[in-house]
């Protein structure tokens, strides 16, 4: 079998293999490479480390006929762990913008005056970058004169309004009143006991009274002078004047009489009419003046809250403006590096609003950067205790916890068919210093930790179809034994069932399988036998005991 490996952190790469092992048909070996990617990868890797420590055996044994290497199984604690690289981030970077707006109608940008150098460090408040602001000091100046005007403008509507408050209770106190008093002059007209029309009545009354008593005695008068006539101590002119006066009398009592007529059959009723009417009229024009009233309060009310509005808005430019202003000078939020984005970016040089210019990464606070292979992807997740080592540190550990798992693989390897890495956010704890952005990685990811089982190295591990096998001492043969795996880390794999403590495995056992294909034997779950597939009729005699060494 021709098996390469390529290996990083991280990353274990199959190249392929020329030839199955015994018993296994191709189809079998890619249908276990499938079924568990993970401990695949890992046989492999224990495989290149078996080739070395058989090296190291043969060279102690004396000879170049040591084929095997032996583990004793045992009980002990298997980490869990996975290991993935992976590169420095820092966990608070900000991005710093032109946040001045482009003025005028060219659109052309704000000129960059003065701009921190590329890559340096910055303390919190550093001046970073300073942008022309005659522009903006222009609109400014501009619009601090439109402000006060809508101020003054707001003044003036705010007293219209008052004052439109004022009248519309003035005007409508004169309504109201006016409806009162016509009311009030019916009830006067009507009154039984002292109205106007019954004073009038009795007023009437009175004259014709006065008139009939004055007609008595006229008649009375006439009758008298008539007599004093015949007896001639009267004059003809005196008994005329006596009937003229006479004559006026009936006259007035006839005229006091229609008068009282008149009062009764027409100036009451004229009279009540009138005053009626007098009191539906100041009631419309109570309700009037309301109208009216309630018109001009709402029109005094929207110029005012025009003028509020606009004052507002006038307002909301100046402080826009201010602000512009403020955003023409960028001092650093926090320590960090700055770092240009873009060699564009330069003193003299012309950005936009939301253009960005520096991104400013905390250097106290880093994360790493990696992506987590998908056969690895369940074990991994959120809190996490992590190890990590820094390339340009090596002697160095930092410790930190899982932040972050992405949910769908990598953009870049979503054209691969065989390799799915899902980015993973490891932070580091607590202050750190001298760490870049940028710097490789060693990330260790402690999954977590099973107490007393039994556990083989991953090289031992031969793999058929959904089946695990390994190779075992027994008695001076070896033996094709089933097991049931359970959890792994990169050199060991939990033994469920099929070993004991004190039973001996092969660790190169594809030397067996090899070895078997070449004597065209059939060593595998299918044939059942037992045997020292590793020794030949011709290298047993010359063989010493020391190619079954123990390999722990």
């Amino acid at each position: 079998m021709a098996t390469t490996m390529s290996e990083r952190a991280g990353t274990v790469r199959v190249d392929g293999a020329s030839e199955a092992p015994m018993g296994f048909s191709t189809e079998d070996r890619r249908v276990w490479l499938g079924r568990n990617p993970l401990l695949a990868v890992l046989i492999v890797a224990g495989a290149g480390l078996a080739v070395l420590a058989a090296w190291a055996l043969v060279s102690d044994a004396g000879g170049p006929d040591q084929t095997l290497i032996f583990y004793t199984v045992k009980r002990a604690d298997l980490p869990i762990t996975v290991t993935e690289s992976g590169s420095l981030q820092s966990q608070i970077t900000t991005k710093i913008r032109c946040e001045v707006e482009n003025v005028g109608y060219e659109k052309a940008g704000t000129q960059i005056l003065t701009i921190i150098p590329n890559g340096e460090d910055v303390a919190e408040g550093a001046l970073l970058v300073e942008l022309d602001a005659a522009k903006i000091q222009d609109r400014l100046d501009s619009q601090e004169l439109a402000t006060e005007r809508a101020r003054s403008q707001k003044i003036q509507a705010n007293v219209r309004y008052e004052n439109q408050v004022t009248q519309n209770e003035t005007n409508l106190a004169e309504a109201e009143l006016q409806v009162e008093l016509a009311e009030l002059a019916v009830q006067q007209y009507e009154d039984e006991e002292g109205g106007t029309y019954q004073l009038d009545l009795q007023l009437i009354a009175l004259q014709i009274q006065a008139a009939e008593a004055r007609q008595v005695i006229a008649a009375t008068n006439l009758k008298g002078i008539e007599t004093l006539k015949k007896l001639g101590y009267r004059s003809k002119g005196q008994l005329e004047q006596a009937r003229l006066t006479a004559l006026s009398a009936d006259k007035e009592v006839a005229t006091a009489v229609s008068s009282r007529k008149e009062l009764e059959d027409y100036t009451y009723k004229k009279m009540k009419i009138q005053l009626a009417g007098a009191v539906t009229s100041a009631k419309r024009a109570l309700t009037q003046v309301g109208r009216n009233n309630k018109a001009q309060l709402l029109q005094a009310e929207a110029a005012k809250s025009e003028t509020d509005r606009l004052l507002e808005r006038e307002e909301e430019k100046l402080a826009k403006y201010k602000e512009q202003l403020d955003h023409c000078t960028i001092n650093a939020p926090h320590d960090g590096m700055a770092t240009y984005v873009g060699s564009h970016i330069t003193e003299g040089a012309t950005v936009h609003q939301r253009q960005e210019i520096i991104t400013l990464p905390d250097l106290s606070v880093m994360e790493v950067k990696t992506g987590v292979h998908e056969s690895v992807l369940d074990m991994v997740r959120q809190g996490l205790p992590a190890t990590i080592t820094v390339d340009a540190f090596p002697d160095r550990k930092y410790t930190g916890r899982v932040k972050s798992v992405a949910v769908l693989a990598d953009h870049g390897e979503w054209h691969s068919t065989d390799v799915k890495v899902y980015t993973t956010i490891v932070t580091i704890d607590g202050v750190v210093e001298r760490l870049r952005p940028g710097m490789s990685a060693v990330v260790n990811i402690h999954v977590e930790r099973v107490e007393d089982v039994l556990s083989v190295p991953v090289q031992a591990i031969v793999q058929q179809g959904r089946d695990d096998w390994c190779y075992v001492d027994a008695d001076g043969s070896v033996e094709l034994r089933p097991v049931t795996l359970g959890k792994t880390n990169d050199k060991f794999v939990e033994i469920h069932e099929g070993l004991e403590e004190g039973d001996r495995v092969v660790l190169n056992p594809m030397s067996l399988v090899e070895e078997g294909q070449d004597n065209q034997s059939d060593i595998g779950p299918e044939s059942g036998a037992d045997g020292d597939a590793h020794q030949s009729d011709e290298s047993t005699s010359d063989k010493p005991d020391a190619d079954k060494r123990d390999g722990e």
